[in-house]
């Protein structure tokens, strides 16, 4: 038997391995579950200007300005999901990241709005304290912190630049994950994509732009990029897909770090990403925390077949972590339409195949490269014996086809909370023709957490 045959034989047992790692499936088990109806609207602070006593305004096709409440009709595709726009206050929709506190409570916030830089101008960004109570199946707002610039920290001028709160919107930063500490939050954000830094009032005190090996890295909407005036000359270049920036953030256990993961692959060119072991790959980026300055130290998250794009990140201890990975899909997969290029009313375009927590694990050792999937519980199916199942699932199981799920952390030993990003009014996925409510849940996932 020949060194190269055994060297072969070597390297198809670490990558069966590998793969077998990946695929790994642990049981989950419905403890609990709190929903917070999809048409919650909240006011918007005393001290804020006029325009935005209302949100939603430019959210129609054209991108004109909607003038009565509720005349634009929020639909996921071609499908009505029963609420209007413009709202009479702020959404407190759009839960997109969420960290569990001592006191059993959680700290979370709604991402940027609408969905987009241009039609989210008057959506207030905002920070949530919540209660959960399980038991009741409800969600308490403890506290709201309204975002916002006085001191001029953005490099760009905001949309409420001349007013005198200065509260920041949807237009200026899309913020999708969050790490409370001692004298603030630590937010990640997709536009730039930047690390934002607020103190405990929510003012803006650092945007931190990001560099990935030295370079930067930059989506179609950093606002440091603008159009040549001649048209024979290059567009400015970027390397970031649209909504491809930091849909994770976490911090190492000991607060020291910071890591960034990004939400779309890095385009090393204009046909090519980023990859690791066949599978695009995202980055997660070390930030250090006192300096405020990038390490140089990354790692590669590769994705699994079918899942395109991450929801959260939050550390377990100072090498495992747990991220949401899914796909594009929305509702049952029985219910969707025959063919996802003639969307219907009366079915979901894309059904939802893969939606997942994987447990990964970060070391010196692969610095530079792929990070090692545990494994991974499926949250389309997950085991609800006791049926405390509020709504959705089926005989025996809960489960989240939601186009986006965003938040998860570690509640103890052995539960974690998820929860879902309901894109209020544009997303429907537990029912057809419903807006999808902010749905949270508590697995115990006991098996899942232990696992090497």
């Amino acid at each position: 038997m020949t060194k190269s045959f055994l060297a072969g034989v070597t390297l198809t047992l670490l990558m069966s391995t590998s793969a077998l790692a990946e695929e790994r499936a642990f049981p989950a088990t419905l403890k609990a579950h709190a929903i917070l109806p999809a048409n919650t609207i909240i006011a918007a602070p005393a001290d804020a200007a006029d325009y935005l006593k209302t949100s939603g305004k430019f959210s129609t096709a054209d991108r004109k300005r909607a003038q009565e409440l509720g005349s634009v009709p929020g639909k996921d595709g071609v499908r009505p999901t029963g609420l209007s726009l413009p709202f009479n206050g702020q959404p407190m929709q759009g839960f997109s990241g969420i960290k569990a506190m001592p006191d059993g409570t959680f700290w979370s916030l709604s991402d940027n709005g609408f969905g987009n830089k241009l039609n989210s101008t008057d959506a207030m960004l905002m920070l949530h304290h919540v209660k959960i109570d399980w038991d009741a199946g409800k969600v308490q707002a403890l506290e709201t912190v309204f975002l916002s610039d006085p001191d001029r920290k953005a490099p760009f001028p905001i949309v409420m630049e001349g007013s005198t709160s200065r509260y920041l919107t949807g237009g200026d930063f899309d913020v999708e994950s969050i790490q409370p500490v001692a004298d603030g939050f630590w937010v990640g954000e997709e536009f730039g994509p930047y690390v934002l830094k607020f103190d405990t009032s929510g003012k803006l005190t650092d945007v931190i732009p990001t560099l990935v090996d030295g370079k930067p890295v930059l989506s179609p909407d950093n606002p440091t990029l603008a159009l040549q005036a001649d048209p024979s000359k290059k567009t400015p270049a970027f390397n970031l897909k649209r909504s491809g920036g930091y849909e994770g953030l976490a911090l190492s256990k000991d607060g020291t770090k910071l890591y960034g993961l990004l939400e779309g692959a890095l385009w090393i060119d204009s046909e090519s990403v980023e990859q690791a072991e066949g599978r695009p790959a995202l980055r997660i980026v070390e930030l250090d925390a006192a300096s405020k300055d990038w390490t140089g130290r990354s790692w590669l998250y590769p994705l699994a077949e079918g899942g395109e794009a991450i929801g959260d990140f939050n550390m377990l201890d100072e090498k495992t972590a747990l991220v949401i990975e899914r796909d594009n899909g929305a509702g049952a997969v029985d219910k969707a339409c025959a063919d996802p290029k003639e969307p219907k009313p009366d079915c979901f375009a894309v059904g939802s195949k893969l939606k997942r927590i994987y447990k990964i694990e970060m070391t010196e050792e692969n610095v530079g490269k792929a990070v090692r999937k545990i494994g991974y519980i499926d949250l389309l199916k997950v085991a609800d014996p006791d049926n405390r199942k509020r709504q959705g699932g089926g005989d025996g199981y809960y489960d989240m086809p939601f186009v986006t799920i965003e938040n998860v952390d570690r509640v103890d030993d052995t539960h974690i909370v998820v929860g879902n990003d309901n894109n209020l009014p544009f997303s429907a996925g537990r029912a057809l023709d419903k807006a999808d409510d902010n749905e949270f849940v508590l697995l115990d996932v006991s098996e899942f957490l232990k696992a090497e």
